[in-house]
């Protein structure tokens, strides 16, 4: 999936797509005696989310899906939109911030955020982008695979400098989020 051929309606479409799954996802009831396996514990478990929502599991055709729903956990709406809306529109810490915002932009309108989302978004994006570095950092020094080897591998490299760059920037992303 090439990020840099996706429009800002793209965005927007994905963004649509994330927010059905959410509401979808409001509607089931887990067993008592499910179990979980969730790399990153979320802040909390309003839903059922993929928790890995990202290009590399979107396949784009006549339909789009998203697959690998192995991560699927309990989590919040927030946790999980933060992770996609990071993962589509602000992992490329090359990329101008002033363009970065317009696309998140685009695919937090896709969602349909209300205001207190929008408000709340910029620094969750910060958090959950954090997360995943400790995730990889901690799996390199314990060898939990498949993270030790996705970190030796760049990742974690990736996942820093992806941190730094959304905690950077959060007035930007605020204001594209307001506007």
């Amino acid at each position: 999936m090439d990020l840099d051929r996706m429009t800002r309606d793209d965005l927007m479409r994905v963004g649509s797509i994330v927010r059905a799954i959410h509401d979808a996802s409001a509607a089931f009831i887990a067993p008592e005696n499910a179990t979980w396996e969730s790399a990153i514990p979320a802040p909390g478990g309003e839903l059922v989310c993929h928790n890995d929502l990202a290009p590399w599991n979107l396949i784009m055709g006549e339909r789009w899906v998203f697959i690998d729903w192995d991560a699927a956990a309990p989590s919040t709406r927030l946790w999980d939109l933060a992770y996609a809306a990071q993962a589509f529109t602000l992992n490329d810490p090359s990329q101008s911030p002033r363009a970065a915002a317009r696309n998140l932009a685009a695919f937090v309108d896709g969602y349909r955020a209300d205001e207190a989302t929008r408000t709340a978004l910029p620094a969750e994006m910060g958090r959950r982008a954090a997360a995943m570095h400790t995730l990889l950092k901690n799996a390199a020094l314990t060898g939990r695979e498949p993270w030790a080897s996705l970190h030796v591998n760049g990742h974690g490299a990736h996942w820093a400098e992806a941190t730094r760059y959304v905690e950077a920037h959060q007035d930007i992303w605020l204001n594209a989020l307001a506007d």
